[in-house]
Parts: C-alpha cells; sequence; structure tokens
C-alpha cells in the first residue's frame, strides 16, 4: 500500500514589520524583522508553485528547505517578543487553508488564526506533511523492484537504501507531529492567544493520530525491505517452501500486528470529539469541521490491510513449523486472510483516495496478497487433508492466540532549530559571552 498522499496548504502574505516593534536602543533587529518577511514570503511563494504543479512534479525537497530557512526567524521572533527586545503592537493574524478538514464542496477554506504559535503550528504541520509527501514519492520512484527478475543485487541494495530513506522521512514526520501534539499546540492553549476555533488540522487529537499514521507508514516500508531479499529469491516461484533468504516469520507477522494497532489507534484519535469541535464558539468556518472522510477512509483500510497480512504471515508460521498439530491452524489462518482480502477487493480498498492510478495500485496489491494466500492456502491445505488431519478451528478461537506487536522503527523526536537571532541564538550567544569579557575586563583594571 502508498502511504498518504496530504493536500498541501497555502497561506496569505504577511509583513512582520507591520506589527513588529523593535525595542532595543540600537534598533538592533530591524534588520532581522525585515529578512522574516522575506523567508516567510519565500514559503507563501513555494506552496502556491506546488498548488498549481501536477502531483508527480511537486518539488517537496524545495519546500522542506525553504522551511528550514523560515522556521529560525520566526523562533527568533518569537524569542525577542518573549524577552521583551521585540513588541507587538497589534495581534498578529495569519491565514491558512486547512486541507485536511472534511467539507461539503471538497474546498480548502481560507482561515485567519491570530497570534504567533498560530503560524508555527501551521508551518510545522506544512513540514510533517512535506516529509511525508517526499516519503511516498521517493517510494514511487522504486516500483516493485524486489519482484523485479532481472535487477542486480547491486541495483536492489540501492533501491533498499532508498526505501529506507523513505521510512526516515516518515520517522522524521511522526517525530514533528507528536511534536505538535506535545508541546507546541499546549503552549498554545496556555498562551491564551486565539486558541478555541481552531480547525481539525490543528488539534492535539489529530496531530497525535497523524503521529501514529506516519510511524506506522514507516513501519510499513520498514517492513518490505525487510522483505525484499527473499521477495526477490521467491519471485520465479512464489509460496512454500520459502527461500533460505526468508526472514523470521514472527517478526513479520508481529511488524504487521503493530501497524494495525498504530492506524486503528490513530483513527479513534481522528475521530474524537475534541478532533472535531472546537472549545468555545468561533467565527472561522472551519472551526465545526470533522476530519475528511479520505483520511478516515485510508486508516481504515490500512488497518483491515495489515490485519489480512497478519494472519496470512500467522497461517505461514504454523504451516512451516513442522508441527503436525498446526496443520489445521495454518489453513484456518489463510482461509481468515482470504475472506479478509476477498471482502477488501469486493469492498474497492483505497476507493477514498479519488486518484484512478492510486486506486488501481492498492487493488492490485490486494490481488497480488489474495493470490499468495492461495497458494499457501491449497499447499497447506494439501498436506492436512492428505498427512496431518488436523481439524481447522473456529475464527474466534484463534482471536486468543493472535500476539501482541512490536516496532520495527520509531519516531526522530523533533528538535527545533535555534533562533536565527535574539536570545537562544548563536549571535546573542556570543554577544553576551563578549559582554561579559569586557565586564571582567573593567573590574580588573586600576
Amino acid at each position: 500500500m502508498s502511504t498518504y498522499l496530504y493536500e498541501l496548504p497555502t497561506t496569505g502574505s504577511i509583513s512582520f514589520g507591520d506589527f513588529c516593534v523593535d525595542s532595543t536602543a540600537s534598533n538592533a533587529y530591524a534588520s532581522h524583522i525585515a529578512e522574516a518577511t522575506q523567508a516567510r514570503a519565500n514559503l507563501r511563494g513555494v506552496l502556491k508553485v506546488i498548488k498549481r504543479t501536477d502531483t508527480d512534479d511537486k518539488d517537496y525537497l524545495r519546500l522542506i528547505k525553504v522551511l528550514d530557512d523560515y522556521l529560525p526567524y520566526l523562533h527568533g521572533i518569537m524569542a525577542c517578543v518573549a524577552s521583551g527586545d521585540i513588541r507587538l503592537k497589534s495581534e498578529p493574524k495569519f491565514s491558512w487553508r486547512t486541507t485536511l478538514s472534511a467539507h461539503l464542496f471538497h474546498t480548502s477554506p481560507r482561515i485567519a488564526l491570530a497570534s504567533l504559535h498560530a503560524d508555527l503550528a501551521s508551518s510545522l504541520l506544512t513540514y510533517a506533511f512535506a516529509l511525508s509527501n517526499f516519503a511516498r514519492v521517493t517510494v514511487a520512484s522504486l516500483g516493485s523492484y524486489e519482484h523485479d527478475r532481472a535487477i542486480s543485487d547491486i541495483e536492489r541494495k540501492a533501491k533498499d537504501e532508498r526505501l529506507n530513506f523513505a521510512v526516515t522521512l516518515l520517522c522524521r514526520a511522526s517525530g514533528i507531529f507528536t511534536y505538535m501534539s506535545e508541546k507546541v499546540l499546549l503552549d498554545w492553549d496556555n498562551a491564551g492567544e486565539g486558541a478555541s476555533g481552531r480547525p481539525p488540522d490543528l488539534s492535539k487529537e489529530v496531530n497525535a493520530a497523524l503521529a501514529k499514521m506516519a510511524l506506522a507508514d514507516a513501519q510499513t516500508l520498514a517492513t518490505r525491505k525487510f522483505l525484499s531479499k527473499s521477495a526477490y529469491d521467491n519471485a520465479v516461484s512464489p509460496g512454500p517452501p520459502l527461500p533460505k533468504s526468508h526472514p523470521s516469520i514472527p517478526l513479520i507477522f508481529k511488524f504487521h500486528l503493530e501497524c494495525v494497532s498504530l492506524y486503528s489507534s490513530a483513527r479513534t484519535l481522528a475521530m474524537t470529539p475534541g478532533s472535531a469541535r472546537p472549545s468555545s464558539p468561533s467565527s472561522n468556518p472551519d472551526s465545526n469541521a470533522e476530519v475528511c472522510v479520505e483520511l478516515r477512509r485510508y486508516l481504515l483500510d490500512a488497518s483491515a490491510f495489515h490485519a489480512a497480512l497478519a494472519h496470512k504471515w500467522l497461517g505461514v508460521d504454523a504451516g512451516e513449523s513442522g508441527v503436525q498439530e498446526k496443520g489445521g491452524e495454518a489453513v484456518a489462518w489463510l482461509l481468515w486472510a482470504k475472506k479478509e482480502l476477498e471482502d477488501m477487493k469486493e469492498g474497492g480498498l483505497g476507493i477514498a483516495v479519488g486518484r484512478d492510478r492510486e486506486k488501481r495500485g492498492r487493488k492490485g496489491r490486494v490481488a497480488d496478497e489474495l493470490e499468495s494466500v492461495g497458494v499457501f492456502l491449497k499447499h497447506y491445505k494439501k498436506i492436512n487433508d492428505s498427512l496431518t488431519f488436523q481439524p481447522v478451528p473456529k475464527q474466534q478461537d484463534l482471536q486468543a492466540r493472535i500476539p501482541t506487536g512490536i516496532l520495527a522503527v520509531h519516531a526522530e523526536p523533533y528538535t527545533p532549530p535555534s533562533p536565527a537571532f535574539g536570545p537562544g541564538s548563536v549571535e546573542y550567544a556570543r554577544l553576551q559571552t563578549e559582554a561579559l569579557a569586557l565586564e571582567e575586563d573593567d573590574s580588573s583594571g586600576p
């Protein structure tokens, strides 16, 4: 399954000079205020270009670099406001288009959000979206390389590294979503600056959900990389017997089970009341919206798909164990996986994404797995019917035997950049050090 494709927001223009007043005697931050305005204008420009560009040609890497440039300036403004070096002569309002909210006409309305915290939250959300989308296009460029019988071992390993790069991007995105949920939005609440009436995009629950989803997407790709060598070795004759290069089967089904847990938890969080309703009335038209159906459907589909794969590999584990008593259990797990995959195929897995190529890709993956399950099921059923003669357990009996999942990857904790200027910046620390040195020289003089 492909990872989720985020619609990126756009933002309105703003000049920090309109509401930021340099309170220092030397007017030390005037040039930095102008630079912050330029850095944000660059962000706005890139987002507008991406909005007008076809999906395959969107330059997510450029957007990531522009955000890397802007965020230190925004932190500098916030640090100077907190220290009193910069005074706000009016409450800043930043306009952003929301892209995760459900709307009757599938539009992304522009809303005005008050305070610097709002721009920080919206910028970081965009950053995480860009990292996720960059991971997605990276994976799309690889194709189904592990099933290519003509690929060389060197080429396969090189594509494994690209796949691992996408995993890293998603782990970074997960860390940003977590930082949003646990730090940025909490600070915004504590500041009391227009914290009510936010869209779902800027709720703690939704960002916690997105953190879990990004981590599950990363785990999905990590599991694919884990299986790439055996998938290549098994390309000529899929199914049993498994190649010698095949990795631990218990690890595989536990990776899938953890994905089920992450996607299911994410969907629950995305549908909680706090993700859809503000704490108080607001003039924002988006404040009463719910999370869009595409995201909710993606989480539901992904959870169901990984559940089916977990059951498949639980069946293969039982079938390959060599224990006679597990012959019927192998058949039961695979029958369960087969039924789940057939239901997904008939129900149109991934149809909510709304893109024909995406729909075909997801349905194709379900069809491939259904074919694979059929091969294993035929093999183990034949053995059980002719050699082991074990009863086939019922589905409710299997339910109690499902183990807990394990993580293959971990979110990368987000560390905010140092301010470009003001308290906390390298320049500020240098000036403080020089001032202390001068004081020491004065005190040690004659």
